[in-house]
């Protein structure tokens, strides 16, 4: 006969605090942005309208909603592969560093260490067109004839915060790779050394079955992560020019307190959680896959 479970009341104590924080951060927020985007609330007008599925009717067959959408794939699956490997590249070449270790690792991860903010404005005032360190230094090595503006030239600009991106967000990807990479077993290196296998084979075989449950978790949160950031792209370039780096973060902000359409800004945010959930849901679909596969 089963026991009946008790409330600890002194637990409950210590988790509500967390439980609050929750509540006030994630769960409400949510819930009013579900509520608001079946409504036409709007931050000038005290009324509000059940409007059902309009605002979903609309936000869908706007064009500047896909061209953000379009946008955001762009920003993230770039900005992923190239951290990803960036990040591996410099996991790998660590892992064989036998001296100052701790040195290279702690200047290696300094684009991580941080704030968004500080990185932003540095690179603003590192590309900028007039007094900036680089587009002066590429005219004067005569690369181009006059000083480049990387972030409002509408053929480099994509380009540019896509580098940064990765630059800032590879060191987050190598500290991981390189912890999983020390707990591969260095005889299981000698016995393939041993039986003939060359580098690459001991890469596939050996490298890649330790690290490959990492990687596919580090690609999910970053992925997600990235397609939902927000302050390093409007803090570079604002969305622009024209619209060139305007993600769904961005469109969503720019709707809700630029144009007060705080209904049409909370169904974009919906549709960009939904996205994200089962973008989520296949994604550690794979992972677990994965362990079954191992196991």
């Amino acid at each position: 006969m089963r026991k009946p479970r008790t409330i600890h009341l002194t637990g409950l104590l210590f988790v509500a605090p967390s439980l609050l924080v929750v509540v006030l951060l994630l769960f409400y927020p949510v819930v009013s942005s579900i509520y608001f985007s079946f409504t036409n609330r709007h931050l000038l007008r005290p009324a509000v309208e059940f409007v059902g599925i309009d605002n979903f009717v609309a936000v869908l067959q706007n064009e500047q909603f896909w061209n953000a959408f379009r946008v955001s794939v762009l920003w993230t699956v770039v900005s992923i592969v190239g951290q990803l490997l960036i990040g591996f590249l410099a996991a790998l070449a660590l892992n064989r560093v036998r001296h100052l270790t701790g040195l290279f690792r702690t200047l290696l991860i300094i684009p991580w260490a941080f704030p968004a903010i500080v990185i932003a404005f540095g690179w603003r005032w590192i590309l900028n067109d007039v007094y900036g360190f680089l587009p002066n230094l590429l005219t004067r090595l005569g690369i181009t004839e006059s000083n480049v503006s990387f972030l409002s030239n509408p053929d480099a600009v994509m380009a540019t915060v896509l580098v940064i991106n990765v630059w800032f967000g590879a060191p987050l990807f190598m500290v991981n790779i390189l912890a999983a990479l020390k707990t591969v077993p260095k005889d299981q290196f000698e016995a393939a050394k041993v039986d003939g296998a060359n580098a690459l084979q001991r890469f596939r075989f050996i490298t890649m079955p330790h690290v490959k449950k990492v990687v596919g978790l580090l690609v999910i949160l970053r992925s997600i992560w990235v397609f939902n950031n927000f302050e390093l792209l409007f803090l570079l370039t604002g969305g622009g020019p024209a619209g060139l780096t305007e993600t769904v973060p961005i469109f969503a902000y720019r709707t809700g307190w630029g144009l007060q359409q705080l209904g049409v800004a909370s169904t974009i945010t919906v549709l960009l959680l939904v996205f994200l959930l089962l973008l989520g849901a296949l994604a550690f679909r794979l992972l677990d896959h994965w362990d079954k596969k191992d196991a």
